[in-house]
């Protein structure tokens, strides 16, 4: 049988061959490859002696922290899948996730339980299977380092093949409840050679992870400085603090970051004096990504990492990555997202019957990557809606220019980016929609100049009803998450809102500056 290195293989090799080197840290410890190794295989262990099988999922819930590195390599070594879950989300939320993923254990910081505990009795965890870590031991939660320190050092005998699921990743879509992405071992380690391939990084490298461990791209770009037995420094804060992210861009000899531009924008937004105090000039690469920048924005980047080379990508959480933006085509291919990565395949834009659309015109991206996704869990309409054979696509227009450089046009879900989350307006409406004032409603992202886009509620109400802006934000605030909620809301009537003829919302119009 091939044999294809997951994420816990890689580990092992390295804490052979470099086990004293620095693996993981936060602010709070750190971890070289011999010890992540030897707490990776309690965690197997540990998980498969409450009962837990191959292929059974387990709910992840967590800021940014040490644990998700042990977590991702622990249960790949036991064949469990991991079900990362956004702590941004609200209990009702969270439920919906465990539940789907028919989670058989559920491991959460100490200062996230609370989510959880009044959702427990709909969740089909049973009663051992909840699992806390950090420095309080939770009411009716088992101890993490309890379980770790119990169970047995040396690696399971779980026979893992590259195809089995190493995660469920829940993604938002226009039904209006998420689906969780299948992701395989053999997806995770191929994207994680095609990163390393196309950004030249090596085992030298220090990357420093921002972004939230429950998405996508800290997950990929993770795997990637695993497999080369370089170093990653976890970014632990609870809010973004621009000033912070410069002293540990400077402390810790980072030489790799990705970001959105919200970051971008906060951190070069500082004064000069503050930013001069910080020697950012190990930084070797930057990425930005999930939502477009402006020049003067890229502009800045350069002129502030003056030895960083400044890459853009297009991805998603099914197809991984597919379009790169490279340094040299920054400026002058401005609005583009680049081409196709190295090892990506190809890219087909698609017409509503099939046929690729000619260059200049708009059509549905398809890519076809070795690493695409295996389908949504539970769900095989939508599964079938995302491929064309091999082809796979999330959705999202664009169109391609005579060099063969792809421009996104739209995101046929109508998806807005706030802060590098996305936001489905779809699901927010769903939400919203529940209200008994509200008869009818309309989610749109309007320009931000902090977050990119921010959410925007169209309303109409039940005659006779009345409802104040404030009364509905403050009704949001239990049933969503931060980032999804609106930040303001417009009042019209029925005949204000603007539908096509067979009654559709047009939200296209609704984006404008007039309409909002």
């Amino acid at each position: 049988m091939n044999h294809l290195l997951t994420l816990a293989d890689a580990v092992a090799t390295h804490a052979r061959l470099t086990p004293h080197k620095l693996a993981v840290r936060d602010s709070r410890r750190s971890l070289s490859y011999a010890q992540w190794h030897e707490r990776a295989c309690r965690l197997a262990n540990a998980l498969l002696g409450l009962g837990l099988a191959k292929g059974d999922r387990v709910a992840l819930l967590a800021y940014n922290s040490a644990e998700w590195m042990e977590l991702y390599a622990g249960l790949a070594a036991a064949g469990l899948v991991a079900v990362p879950i956004n702590f941004r989300l609200t209990a009702p939320e969270i439920a919906y996730i465990v539940q789907h993923a028919e989670a058989r254990a559920l491991i959460a910081q100490d200062e996230l339980t609370d989510r959880v505990d009044p959702v427990r009795a709909e969740l089909p965890v049973p009663a051992d299977g909840y699992i806390a870590f950090g420095p309080t031991l939770p009411a009716g939660w088992r101890s993490y380092e309890g379980l770790i320190g119990a169970a047995r050092p040396a690696a399971p005998t779980v026979a893992v093949a590259p195809g089995d699921p190493s995660a469920l990743m829940y993604t938002s879509g226009t039904t209006g409840k998420p689906k969780g992405a299948i992701r395989s071992h053999e997806g995770s380690t191929l994207i994680a050679l095609a990163t390393a391939l196309e950004m030249r990084f090596t085992r030298d490298d220090t990357a420093l992870l921002v972004m939230p461990m429950c998405h996508a791209n800290s997950l990929y770009f993770s795997h990637t400085f695993v497999h080369l037995g370089a170093t990653c420094v976890i970014d632990d804060r609870r809010s973004f603090d621009p000033e912070a992210l410069l002293a540990t861009l400077a402390r810790e000899r980072i030489t790799f970051t990705s970001l959105v531009p919200t970051h971008y924008i906060m951190m070069l937004g500082l004064p000069p004096e503050v930013k001069a105090r910080h020697d950012v000039s190990r930084v070797e690469k930057l990425m930005i990504s999930s939502a477009p920048a402006r020049k003067d924005t890229k502009l800045a980047i350069l002129d502030h990492f003056r030895n960083g080379q400044l890459y853009e990508l297009y991805g998603s959480t099914e197809a991984g990555w597919v379009t790169l933006l490279r340094p040299e085509e920054q400026i002058d291919r401005l609005g583009s997202v680049g081409r196709e990565w190295a090892g990506s395949g190809a890219i087909r834009l698609l017409d509503a019957d099939g046929h690729e659309v000619p260059d200049g015109e708009v059509g549905e991206l398809f890519s076809r990557t070795a690493y695409v996704f295996d389908g949504y869990w539970k769900n095989p309409e939508k599964t079938a809606e995302a491929f064309r054979g091999p082809w796979c696509s999330v959705g999202d227009m664009a169109r391609r220019d005579a060099d063969g450089y792809i421009h996104l046009v739209d995101r046929k879900s109508n998806m807005i980016i706030s802060g590098g989350e996305n936001v489905y307006p779809s699901e927010v409406e769903s939400v919203l929609g529940a209200h008994p004032a509200i008869k009818d409603i309309a989610v749109v992202g309007v320009p931000h100049d902090k977050w990119g886009e921010a959410v925007h509620a169209v309303v109409v109400l039940h005659q006779g009803t009345a409802l104040t802006e404030a009364e509905l934000l403050d009704w949001c605030r239990p049933r969503m998450a931060g980032y999804k909620r609106p930040q303001s809301v417009r009042f019209v009537s029925e005949e204000q809102m603007p539908r096509t003829a067979t009654g559709k919302i047009l939200h296209r119009l609704l984006r404008t500056p007039q309409a909002a």
